[in-house]
């Protein structure tokens, strides 16, 4: 279609200042998509300093990332903002996932508030058993492809993915760490064995971690978490102790499991490149 006419300078300058009806406004618009000319002269009538403000404006409702409440921790603790960027975007650090820890670490502490002698023990023993889980399942959605809605982007950022894997799985377990310890504190009767949850948590921490340099994390995680289940019901139907993988002797073994997971890890973690990629 041929544009036969063109609108005159008073019109575009009345439309780029904003004092020209609506009506007028409408037909101008509608001409302004098929007329160069009109546009130019539009560009042409329009103060620079209005064109900087649309544009900032633009900025700062599209560009500039909203900033959660745990990147904004993150920066208060002097965390680099990149780093920082990368780990909010972690499903595992997001809030609702926090919440959901400390709701279920706080049902156990509930419960076994209002518990006595072996009932009092077994959920002493179902407390102790997930507080070392959580930080497995935190590590097993922090990257990797199916269930890190970021994952093209962590892929794409300038930082190696085993950098990038182990930098969250710090971060997750820090926070699961922090979450339980909150809540162990809130255990009747608190003792040492309050605290025994800490070495399995780390010992299958890095058993996952190792085991993730053979198969995808979700794998790695999901088979730690299968067998610390099964050994933990073996130990308990074995000795007659529920409590007894949380015992010395089954501190000593999480000890032990922590020093070989660490070893194979240091000495195979750059597969994470191909095995998370792929």
């Amino acid at each position: 279609m041929t544009t036969t006419w063109h609108a005159d300078p008073t019109v575009l300058t009345a439309y780029t200042d904003g004092v020209l009806d609506d009506v007028r406004a409408s037909s101008l618009e509608a001409h302004l998509l098929t007329c160069d000319r009109c546009r130019d002269g539009v560009a042409t009538s329009t103060p620079t300093d209005a064109i900087d403000r649309a544009w900032g404006g633009v900025v700062d409702t599209i560009d500039t990332p909203h900033r959660t409440a745990v990147e904004r921790l993150l920066l208060t603790l002097k965390v680099p903002e990149h780093l920082a960027r990368l780990l909010v975007a972690t499903p595992s650090l997001r809030l609702s996932w926090l919440v959901a820890e400390a709701l279920a670490l706080g049902f156990a502490v509930v419960a076994t508030n209002g518990t006595s002698g072996r009932d009092e023990e077994l959920v002493l023993f179902l407390f102790l058993v997930v507080a070392a889980l959580l930080p497995v399942a935190g590590v097993a959605v922090a990257f990797g492809p199916g269930v890190d809605p970021t994952y093209e982007i962590g892929v794409a950022a300038p930082m190696p993915a085993d950098r990038l894997l182990l930098t969250r799985a710090a971060a997750v377990l820090a926070s699961s760490v922090s979450i339980t310890v909150l809540a162990a504190l809130a255990l009747p009767g608190l003792d040492a064995i309050a605290a025994a949850w800490l070495l399995p948590a780390l010992g299958l921490t890095v058993a996952t971690l190792a085991l993730g340099t053979w198969v995808r994390p979700i794998v790695a995680a999901v088979s730690v978490a299968l067998t610390w289940v099964l050994l933990v019901a073996a130990a308990a139907v074995s000795t007659q102790d529920r409590l007894a993988v949380f015992r010395p002797a089954g501190q000593v073994a999480c000890l032990a499991l922590i020093a070989v997971s660490a070893a194979v890890l240091a000495h195979r973690h750059i597969l994470y490149e191909g095995r998370i990629v792929r």
